[in-house]
């Protein structure tokens, strides 16, 4: 899954990870994915890892929505992301609850490997 306010993020990953065969579940903030992951679960499925930026002006960000997605899934593969590399959550991710961090703009090798 990839959550980011912008449409063109969410189309450039979804296109970088479905040309090597995922399937992409986008949506534009941390209640949508939160809603997804739920529906995923409800019905036996489970997501590789989610990709959920920082902040989302005038919605829920990554920071928020890790905390109810690992009370769903705590073996969920959660992974922030964000064009501002000095936020604290960037720095030490793990502290926050996510397994990954990736910077914007997406490389295909490191949204690659941040995702296996």
């Amino acid at each position: 899954m990839v959550m980011d306010d912008d449409e063109m993020v969410r189309e450039i990953a979804e296109k970088m990870l479905s040309h090597f065969g995922y399937k992409i579940t986008a949506v534009a903030d941390g209640s949508e994915a939160i809603a997804a992951y739920g529906k995923a679960m409800a019905m036996g499925e489970t997501y590789v890892a989610v990709i959920m930026d920082l902040t989302v002006p005038g919605g829920m960000g990554g920071e928020e929505a890790v905390v109810e997605i690992l009370e769903l899934d705590p073996q969920a593969k959660v992974i922030v992301s964000s064009g501002y590399s000095n936020d604290p959550v960037m720095t030490n991710y793990q502290d926050f609850g996510f397994s990954g961090v990736i910077n914007k703009p997406f490389q295909v090798h490191e949204l690659l490997e941040v995702v296996t």
